[in-house]
């Protein structure tokens, strides 16, 4: 597996060895030696999965408060998605900076988004999977998130109309938005 730092510190691509002949591909999706032996401790506890059916869907930003943050590993089954994470760590040479990333069923890349990142992505392609590990459970009470539209941020959504869930809809912009995160340099 290739490892891929991101512009934003913590954020990391992840290009798994793809194994392809005349039958179709084998691909080892997660192998947690493989990962401690690229830094990463993380202990998953929860599989997800979403399918969007339409192109144009936004799901995002979303995050959850501490104690109950949320490291998620990320990656496409079927589809393709644009998936943006937003520095959201109080004190971070990056805080309220975005980066987005490709991910899709073809390009078999994975995104690791540490706590202290608001995560959303936008399907650009119908009936797209979205799979992902997380290391905490949901709990709504730290369920939070930010407008995917925040003006501040600026993010460029491959999209001029998205479809928004209800919720997505009402979430503040990063300046209101509640945040317990502290960058640790």
């Amino acid at each position: 597996m290739r490892v891929i730092d991101a512009e934003l510190l913590g954020l990391k691509l992840l290009e798994p060895e793809v194994f392809e002949d005349h039958r179709g591909f084998f691909v080892e999706s997660y192998n947690a030696n493989s990962l401690q032996n690229h830094s990463i401790q993380t202990i998953f506890i929860q599989d997800n999965h979403s399918l969007s059916v339409d192109a144009g869907v936004i799901r995002g930003l979303h995050y959850q408060l501490n104690p109950n943050a949320q490291t998620k590993l990320v990656r496409v089954t079927a589809g393709a998605i644009y998936d943006v994470v937003v520095d959201i760590r109080k004190g971070s040479p990056t805080f309220g900076h975005w980066q987005g990333f490709i991910l899709s069923a073809a390009n078999k890349r994975q995104l690791l988004v540490p706590q202290g990142f608001a995560h959303g992505f936008c399907t650009i392609v119908p009936n797209s999977e979205v799979q992902y590990k997380v290391d905490a459970l949901y709990t709504p009470e730290h369920d939070r998130g930010i407008a995917w539209n925040d003006p501040a941020l600026g993010i460029d959504w491959p999209t001029s109309a998205p479809i928004l869930s209800d919720k997505d809809g009402k979430h503040p912009v990063l300046a209101d938005a509640e945040i317990n995160f502290v960058y640790k340099g």
